[in-house]
């Protein structure tokens, strides 16, 4: 009986299923290692069934970068663009850091894979999408163009920095209290007051 409910679960599986392990596969391990037959044994099922979805790896790769690349603009306009206050939105920005764990780690292996030709434009659209988006708050706040495009800039550059040290394990822990300090100090840094 559990064998027949295994096997109509597996027979249910979706391309978006497909493409959410292969987000999980790329944040552990990196975009290099997804490949077809580790993430079928991953998932529990045969490669047979990739193919009732995607032609091939690289098909798989293109739908899994643009399903996470939309969720990010979801998770941006969220963050950044329902926000009224642009002091409030500058803030949510810096504390999405601590949420989103899994956009933020295929995130880092992305950025570890800029010479990959089907990251690369993902990875170009996402940063300028977010630093317009930062640097619209920051001209809000009463700054000329070119200095909040800088500061968007250096802004963006903390948060990518941020990233790269919890990647290499060298941050605090994202639900300690040194973690909600480092996460104020850097507000106080980079956000003017009121």
């Amino acid at each position: 009986m559990q064998a027949l409910a295994t096997k109509k679960t597996r027979s249910k599986l979706s391309a978006a299923d497909w493409e959410l392990h292969a987000l999980e596969m790329i944040g552990e391990q990196g975009v290099r290692a997804l490949a077809v037959e580790p993430l079928a044994r991953r998932m529990g099922i045969t490669k047979g069934s990739f193919y009732w979805h995607f032609p091939s790896r690289e098909a798989l790769l293109d739908q899994a970068l643009a399903s996470w690349e939309k969720h990010d603009v979801r998770n941006l306009n969220a963050s950044l663009g329902a926000i009224e206050d642009p002091r409030d939105r500058l803030k949510s920005f810096f504390r999405r850091v601590g949420r989103e764990r899994l956009t933020h780690q295929v995130f880092s292996a992305l950025c570890a894979a800029t010479d990959h030709p089907q990251v690369e434009p993902v990875l170009e659209r996402v940063a300028n999408r977010r630093m317009l988006h930062i640097a619209r708050a920051f001209e809000e706040l009463g700054m000329p163009t070119e200095e909040a495009d800088h500061r968007a800039r250096l802004t963006y550059s903390v948060y990518l920095g941020f990233l790269q040290l919890q990647r290499q394990h060298q941050t605090p822990s994202l639900s300690s209290q040194a973690f909600e300090a480092y996460i104020e100090h850097v507000i106080a840094t980079l956000v003017p007051s009121a």
